[in-house]
């Protein structure tokens, strides 16, 4: 009796060429390897940054406060005596990670349900769209401010809120795709192999819009983080001593006129960079993942 099986190598084959293909990219698109460089060193900064600082981020020395950048303090001191290049290399961490968080929980609620609004239509479709209409009718930071300000200024609920003002965006997104994608052949094909609807929608239907949902993703990570840094600054996210880019910003920002700049100016910078680097990746990630792009 014989057996039909598939080549063990067929993976290996897939994850070369897709290496093969990032590579070329990267080396065709001077920009895009830019953005992956300066992704790899905020990834470092946020995995190894406790680590790797000169000083305890929230260890205070009062003798050194309000001192300028030198070559003991980097970025100087703030108002307390703290280094300033430590605590802005440590708030990578929980920046990166509240926005990696609500990035995953918007696609698992928004996505999922935009695929299975487009696929399937009828009452899903009108439930689906009836919620996305309903979070657009408020203004997204102030809907944002209003439910953490409702279940508590914490990293749990500034990620929830995160994820549900991006919903609507998520949700459009995957339900044209999907919408689209419906009647494709292979769909059909799927559909007379006798697969599920189910299985049809995360074989079939999600891996193939993938492509424009990894590009929002990059894309709603920059404003994840600018939407906890904003919360943070008006007083309605993390809490201080936290080391975090918007209450850093925050902080010196009364100190401003009295002429110490560096103890806004390098959380600020550092927020500016992470989601510049955020909005160029958007565009390198799906030329490296849409097979349309691969030769």
């Amino acid at each position: 009796m014989s057996e039909l099986a598939v080549p063990s190598g067929r993976p290996a084959r897939g994850l070369m060429a897709l290496l093969h293909h990032a590579r070329y990219v990267l080396s065709e698109n001077p920009v895009t390897a830019f953005a992956f460089g300066l992704f790899l060193l905020i990834i470092t900064a946020a995995v190894f940054g406790p680590l790797i600082v000169p000083y305890d981020p929230y260890a205070s020395n009062t003798a050194m406060a309000l001192k300028p950048p030198s070559m003991a303090h980097w970025f100087g001191t703030d108002q307390l005596g703290r280094d300033i290049f430590s605590r802005v290399v440590v708030a990578t961490q929980l920046d990166i990670f509240i926005a990696v968080a609500s990035v995953v929980l918007v696609f698992l609620m928004g996505g999922l349900a935009g695929v299975a609004a487009g696929f399937f239509g009828g009452w899903t479709d009108r439930i689906v769209g009836r919620i996305a209409d309903t979070i657009m009718a408020f203004p997204l930071f102030v809907l944002a401010m209003g439910i953490v300000a409702a279940l508590g200024n914490t990293v749990e609920n500034i990620i929830l809120a995160t994820a549900i003002v991006n919903f609507p965006l998520y949700a459009r997104i995957a339900r044209a795709e999907a919408n689209v994608r419906r009647e494709a052949g292979f769909v059909m094909a799927a559909r007379l192999s006798g697969n599920g609807d189910g299985r049809i929608v995360l074989t079939q239907v999600l891996p193939n819009i993938m492509p424009i949902m990894v590009v929002q993703m990059s894309l709603t990570m920059g404003y994840a983080i600018l939407n906890a840094a904003g919360l943070s600054f008006i007083g309605l996210g993390v809490r201080a001593p936290t080391a975090e880019w918007g209450i850093m910003v925050a902080e010196g920002a009364a100190f401003m006129v009295s002429g110490e700049w560096w103890i806004a100016f390098f959380p600020g910078a550092a927020l500016m960079v992470s989601v510049f680097c955020f909005n160029l990746l958007g565009d390198g990630l799906r030329d490296i993942v849409d097979p349309q792009r691969r030769t």
